[in-house]
């Protein structure tokens, strides 16, 4: 569930510098004071580090962690785990998403803990009587949540390459679950909608956010007990607390009672899996992101070069000229995904031909710049043979110059509003990502064919792109995007 106004709440960018400066000198002080509302976008410059979230507090968390020595895979970790607890919107450990590395040595790598089909998920498990898809299966009920892979991610991350340990990068969000902090306006305008109409179905959810028979308002104190003893528990026990301990029974049993499919046996086996990076050219950059089951890596890069064939500049930043030619690119590019992205690991992906050059320049030349071609009728190129506020992104950059994009997401806000047993811990429906029937869109308009159906132990298809963008071998951009469907275009 898509929120317009996401870029309102656009990460606040917290600082390690001595001192903070904006690019020009500050203005007279106007009537209204500007300093504090998030609808205002400040230029700000640091030497030592920058952390970025949705969530001030957490965005602090991750401050902290670099200020104590902590590169920026150990900060992105523990702000990970901090936004489980003050952006329960989409932070999580009951989900999945995606994060790329930089290190200060120029080696980029990707980490994929994208959620997975349970072991009994079965291709027509989401359709009706009649053969179409039913749509409150995929999103609300307990078939709808893949085994979350959150908490392999993170570990994976932290462990090959953070420098702090587990206990270390966790202890602030058990503070923040086990002491509670005051609900700002974001999240309680998200609880008084989105939230409504998901979390007052389970108890479990209820008790949580609720009070009084309302969910919480701006300026109460939410505070999650049973989230900080899931938290202690993995911090002193590690991942497998999660998979194969204490969390997972609750998981199970939440699932057995309420005719879900995740078993314990599911996520016992459950893995994290560290991914080659898409990369491409652009003008001088060289772009990185996400690989599959990300579609976004691949679709930033051919629309990138499909761009590359016009003057961009000469049309002029935002003219009607070059909105076209970006909307047309798009288009194309999401044809083929439609047709080609799934699940690597079931599926052969071409990757190198959906990123070629070549490809590209025949796709712009079909571009006409003053006549939109109607999306029904672009299909899928004929490739050359070769070789989901309901989402949250952060970013991080220590004073060495490792850089981590992180997106991470229970895929509709506030996922499936389950509460897994006495965890605390709130369930995805990311099942809905894959495609129940080929051909009909999914929540978020996506349409997607027979490389993404449903299947057991398969990661459905995602628009998450964590993206890192270096200029003369350095790191000149980190960044991602909420959105769901939007967020290849978006970055």
């Amino acid at each position: 569930m898509i929120k317009p106004t996401f870029l309102r709440r656009v990460a606040i960018a917290a600082l390690l510098s001595g001192s903070c400066f904006s690019a020009a000198a500050a203005p007279p002080a106007p009537p209204v004071s500007y300093g504090v509302e998030e609808d205002v976008f400040h230029p700000v410059r640091a030497k030592q580090g920058m952390v970025a979230s949705v969530d001030a507090t957490a965005t602090q968390v991750g401050v902290d962690i670099l200020k104590e020595g902590g590169n920026a895979v150990d900060a992105a970790v523990a702000v990970g785990y901090a936004l489980a607890v003050t952006h329960p919107q989409a932070g999580n450990l009951g989900g999945g998403g995606f994060m790329l590395i930089r290190s200060k040595n120029g080696n980029t790598t990707a980490i994929d803990f994208r959620e997975m089909a349970p072991a009994k998920a079965t291709r027509d498990m989401f359709l009706d009587d009649q053969g179409n898809p039913d749509s409150k299966k995929s999103l609300t009920s307990h078939l709808a949540s893949g085994t979350p892979g959150t908490v392999a991610g993170f570990s994976l991350a932290l462990d090959k390459y953070g420098t702090m340990p587990l206990n270390k990068v966790v202890q602030p969000a058990f503070k923040l679950a086990r002491d509670g902090f005051i609900v700002n306006d974001a999240l309680a305008d998200d609880l008084k909608t989105y939230g409504s109409e998901v979390l007052p179905n389970h108890e479990n959810s209820k008790a949580i956010f609720w009070k009084e028979g309302e969910p919480l308002k701006k300026g109460d104190t939410l505070v999650q007990a049973n989230l900080a003893k899931s938290l202690e528990m993995i911090a002193e026990n590690g991942p497998d607390e999660f998979y194969k301990g204490t969390i997972a029974e609750q998981i199970a049993q939440e699932m057995q009672k309420n005719g879900g499919l995740i078993t314990k046996e599911d996520l016992a086996a459950y893995k994290a899996v560290e991914r080659t990076p898409i990369s491409g050219d652009y003008r001088g950059y060289q772009v990185y992101s996400m690989p599959p089951p990300s579609s976004g890596g691949i679709h930033i890069v051919q629309i990138l070069n499909i761009l590359e064939n016009f003057d961009m500049k000469k049309y002029g930043f935002g003219s009607a000229d070059a909105m076209q030619i970006m909307a047309e690119a798009e288009k194309y590019a999401y044809a083929d995904r439609s047709e080609y992205l799934g699940d690597p690991d079931f599926v052969k992906v071409p990757w190198q031909a959906l990123t070629n050059k070549a490809y590209a320049k025949s796709i712009a030349d079909q571009i006409d710049i003053n006549k939109a071609k109607p999306s029904s009728e672009i299909r899928p190129g004929k490739l050359a043979p070769y070789e989901s506020n309901q989402t949250t992104h952060y970013s991080v950059v220590d004073k060495d110059g490792n850089a981590v994009a992180v997106t991470y997401t229970l895929n509709t806000t506030f996922g499936t509003g389950i509460v897994a047993g006495e965890s605390g811990i709130l369930l995805n429906n990311q099942m809905d990502d894959f495609s129940a029937k080929p051909g009909v869109p999914n929540i978020y308009g996506l349409v997607g064919g027979d490389a993404n159906a449903v299947g057991p132990n398969k990661r459905p298809l995602s628009s998450m792109s964590p993206t890192i963008v270096v200029k003369d071998g350095k790191t000149w951009l980190v960044t991602g995007s909420p959105g769901g469907s939007r967020i290849i275009t978006t970055v």
